[in-house]
């Protein structure tokens, strides 16, 4: 980090600054809402280029709930995954950025490819519809400058963009870790660590900025997720399952916080969007013992960091003639939380359960004590639960990938959570579809929207995995001032 991090941009924004720059999380709900949203789609077999798709979610459009924009990649056999924005609110945290008409914005997506290693930069201006290829970051640069493959999860940060990565140089077992890019230029700088501790898996990495703290969470390197779960892996609690706490200016680890072996594949860190808050929630995909899932709260406690666990989902019986082969021995279908978001005003969390095809909703207003307020059920290795606009046709796939609007008032789940899992826990395929979701932030409950669900042909065959929108969203941002 630069010797300016901690600063801020004080008093009113710049003449001419992006209006999606919020300076609080208050701020953003507030802000006109999102009319389109941005979906990366890839082609499991790698033959054909993946996509970035713009979709109409401006409910008084006559094209709401379709897909409006096409960026094909210019190579093949990238599999998109996570992606996000060169910038956000953040950038309120760095008195370094010129903030006028001509400079940072957030304008960029970046794709990485996480089985090419190579980083796909597209500009959504000046037609935010119609998104064109800026750059290409190949994998020998991300090896060569900051030693890392496989990257994984983005967040804009305050002077730099931060891209976790799973595997070490040119697709080496490890250690994982952070690479930083730069902002504008897109430049892969370094990696970010300069004492990674006993840190060896990565994940997700997320921050209190105000507290100069940055957390990490742990799933597998590539040869442990690239083929699927390999049981032997998996009950031999292999997997990550472990925090880290790291000083945010300095790069340096400070603390590891195991949540014991059998919680496996701890992955998806949500921080409470209160810049003062020193808590937030991550999802763990199962159990050993038992096949359930979890979700767990951390937060600080005098000068170390604690993790409790706060949700458990139990596994549902089912027929061994019901499930895939890597389920039958069990007789039960595991929850495979493999998503959670946080809304921005830090009221409801969102868990997704990929394995039961169920998206929950819970009040976490106390964070220590979340209660359940809302579920809808989609897909579902057994469940198969259909969409309320096709209630004829079986869905197969469950939430994966959840995003929350500003305003906490709209849902957006897809389907896919990786190409050689999804054929491993849905042998017969997942097909495409990404469904919204209606709430009301205040008293909770879920209600699909039968007029948004893209699904099928409408991805052209392609599989989706996440979904960024416009001007920003609850896993988007980091806001500077209450």
């Amino acid at each position: 980090m630069s010797e300016s991090f901690g600063t801020r941009h004080e008093g009113m924004p710049s003449e001419g600054m992006d209006p999606t720059f919020y300076r609080s999380a208050a701020e953003a709900a507030a802000a006109p809402r999102e009319t389109l949203a941005y979906v990366v789609a890839f082609d499991r077999a790698g033959e054909r280029p993946d996509a970035l798709t713009v979709l109409d979610v401006d409910e008084s459009s006559e094209d709401f709930g379709t897909v409006v924009g096409w960026a094909e990649l210019p190579t093949r056999g990238d599999e998109l995954h996570h992606f996000g924005w060169n910038a956000c609110s953040s950038a309120l945290r760095h008195a370094g950025h010129d903030l006028g008409p001509d400079g940072l914005q957030r304008r960029y997506l970046l794709l990485p490819g996480i089985r090419s290693s190579r980083i796909h930069v597209y500009d959504t201006q000046p037609d935010p519809r119609s998104p064109r290829l800026h750059k290409t970051i190949d994998a020998g640069e991300l090896a060569a400058k900051a030693g890392y493959s496989r990257p994984h999860t983005l967040h804009c940060g305050p002077d730099g963009i931060f891209l976790t990565c799973l595997g070490g140089p040119d697709g080496a077992e490890g250690p994982g870790g952070i690479a930083l890019l730069d902002h504008t230029t897109f430049d892969v700088l370094r990696a970010w660590e300069t004492d990674r501790g006993p840190q060896y898996l990565s994940y997700d990495a997320w921050w209190h900025l105000n507290q100069n703290t940055l957390v990490t969470s742990e799933w597998g390197t590539p040869s442990m997720i690239e083929d699927g779960v390999v049981p032997e892996l998996l009950l031999g609690q292999k997997y990550g399952h472990s925090l880290h706490f790291w000083d945010l200016a300095e790069g340096r680890h400070q603390m590891s916080v195991d949540l014991g072996a059998e919680h496996q594949m701890v992955l998806e860190l949500r921080p409470s969007h209160d810049p003062d808050a020193t808590w937030g929630f991550v999802g763990v995909v199962i159990s050993t013992a038992d096949l359930s899932a979890s979700v767990w709260r951390w937060h600080r406690d005098g000068t170390d960091w604690r993790v409790d666990k706060v949700i458990t989902i139990p596994a549902e019986p089912a027929d061994p003639s019901d499930l895939p082969p890597a389920l039958q021995p069990f007789g039960a279908v595991p929850p495979l939380v493999s998503d959670i978001n946080l809304s921005v005003d830090d009221q409801m969390l969102y868990v997704s359960c990929w394995g039961t095809g169920e998206l929950k909703q819970y009040d976490v207003s106390d964070p220590a004590t979340p209660r359940e307020a809302g579920s809808v059920h989609l897909g579902g290795i057994v469940r198969r639960s259909s969409h309320s606009s096709a209630p004829s046709e079986p869905l197969v796939g469950g939430p994966q990938m959840v995003e929350v609007s500003r305003d906490g008032r709209r849902i957006y789940v897809t389907n896919s959570l990786y190409g050689a899992w999804d054929d491993q826990f849905y042998p017969g395929g997942v097909g495409s579809w990404l469904a919204k979701i209606d709430t009301d932030p205040a008293s909770g409950g879920l209600t699909l929207d039968e007029r948004c669900f893209p699904h099928g042909d409408d991805f052209r065959g392609l599989r989706v995995h996440q979904v960024r929108l416009q001007g920003g969203d609850a896993s988007s941002d980091s806001y500077c001032y209450r």
